[in-house]
């Protein structure tokens, strides 16, 4: 099993869990970051001028998804959050040891 994590745009929420309900995700977690990458927090950096860093509002997006369905997931995510403008944000894929449904006791791909 896999976690796909990924930093994006809070505008295109609706159209990311679209995209993913198409592919066949049924749950995921969204959290209100803030933070700033290599734009240091600016929409347009101006290279002409020193500018200070800001914190930019995005989302957090963490989808637990069985490792046949992550290509398909990251896919989704990719196409769904591009607007091909700077700070439009990362995807991080990484490996989930174990996972249990607290409310059955359900385990693994059948917990998620």
């Amino acid at each position: 099993m896999k976690m796909v994590m990924a930093i994006v745009k809070p505008f295109k929420l609706d159209e990311i869990r679209d995209a993913l309900a198409q592919v066949g995700v049924s749950g995921m977690t969204v959290s209100e970051v803030t933070g700033f990458g290599r734009q240091k927090g600016q929409d347009e950096p101006d290279q002409r001028s020193d500018y200070e860093v800001n914190f930019l509002q995005k989302l957090k997006l963490e989808i637990a998804v069985a490792d046949d369905m992550c290509d398909q997931v990251i896919d989704a995510i990719q196409k769904s959050a591009f607007t091909g403008r700077i700070g439009d944000g990362k995807i991080f894929v990484y490996n989930i040891g174990n996972a249990i449904r607290i409310r059955t006791g359900e385990t693994d791909r059948d917990a998620v």
